[in-house]
């Protein structure tokens, strides 16, 4: 079951970076390696809807009714242009002591689970890549697709974390540097806005 094939491309799936890997780095550059945990367990928890309607066939429902994708692709263009436009708004007034990682980890994780939630393509991926790895002759599919599915989510985990804690490693680079500070926060907000254009434009096939 857990073929090399397997783990090599749930690695490169996961190492390619994403919606979840900016607001993971964006945040332990920001808030620190305590918070950027907090965004990649979101990041984790919000690929496990897409999982559980993958296991459970809705994403061949997905598939077939432009109507439900379109909505959700919309939706979750709209909140990645909501994530950069609170970016740039705030740039320049970002400070790295003002609230603590602990009380807002709640809050940074949900917003770390809507960015996956809100992304269809997470569905319709799951649906084509992990039926490959089930044996046509398993005697519990269902059991071995959640089990690979774990896997799965172990390897966005662990990986998420690594991504956040280097970005919390420069964070003691930039503290002092109101300039660097709000380079970054255009760049994070230019780069979600441009992650909401992609998928709102990108169509369902």
């Amino acid at each position: 079951m857990f073929s090399p094939e397997f783990l090599l491309t749930s690695l490169i799936v996961v190492l390619i970076p994403g919606t979840g890997t900016v607001y993971t780095v964006s945040t332990g550059l920001f808030y620190g390696w305590r918070a950027s945990i907090a965004a990649a367990v979101g990041c984790t928890l919000g690929i496990v809807p897409h999982l559980l309607a993958s296991i459970l066939g809705l994403s061949f429902v997905l598939h077939m009714s432009a109507v439900v994708f379109q909505g959700l692709k919309f939706a979750g263009a709209i909140y990645l242009l909501y994530l950069a436009w609170a970016m740039w708004r705030e740039q320049g007034a970002l400070t790295f002591t003002s609230a603590s990682p602990e009380k807002n980890a709640p809050q940074i994780a949900m917003k770390a689970v809507l960015l996956n939630l809100l992304n269809p393509k997470l569905t319709l991926f799951f649906f084509a890549f992990l039926p490959l790895s089930i044996s046509p002759d398993a005697s519990s599919p269902v059991a071995g697709l959640l089990v690979l599915s774990a896997v799965f989510m172990a390897i966005t985990l662990v990986v998420f974390v690594i991504y956040g804690v280097l970005a919390s490693g420069v964070r003691k680079h930039v503290v002092n540097s109101p300039r660097v500070i709000v380079w970054l926060q255009r760049s994070f907000a230019a780069t979600f806005a441009a992650l909401g254009i992609k998928l709102a434009t990108t169509d369902q096939s």
